[in-house]
């Protein structure tokens, strides 16, 4: 096993053996060794944890832009359905305003008749 010598700090050193004992580990030396060992191998599976978390949001959006597409055809086949609606109601001659101009020269003649005039 190759060896290393590495100089600390106190105050990083107070952090190592407090971290040992913290941890449970049976020395400092064992601490370091887990720590780096953690270090060389914990960056691919954070990578790898990144990428499960990229990939869930990318199927998120991907759920959700296809809700709206559905929602954007309804509303399509709804406007669609009221602009045939509207035009078939025009070219009776009954558009809203025609309506009132029309109901209001039916009452005309009624409002007019004295009470004498019967009715």
């Amino acid at each position: 096993m190759a060896q290393r010598a590495i100089r600390f700090s106190e105050t990083t050193d107070k952090g190592i053996q407090d971290a040992t004992r913290k941890c449970g580990f049976s020395s400092p030396t064992a601490f370091i060794r887990h720590a780096v060992e953690q270090e060389l191998s914990g960056r691919s599976e954070e990578l790898v944890g990144a990428e499960e978390r990229l990939a869930a949001s990318i199927e998120q959006v991907r759920r959700e832009v296809f809700r709206l597409g559905r929602a954007q055809q309804a509303l399509f086949a709804f406007v669609d359905s009221l602009a045939k609606v509207v035009p078939s109601r025009a070219g009776r001659g009954s558009t809203g305003s025609g309506r009132r101009q029309g109901s209001r020269s039916a009452r005309a003649p009624v409002e007019e008749r004295g009470p004498g005039d019967g009715g």
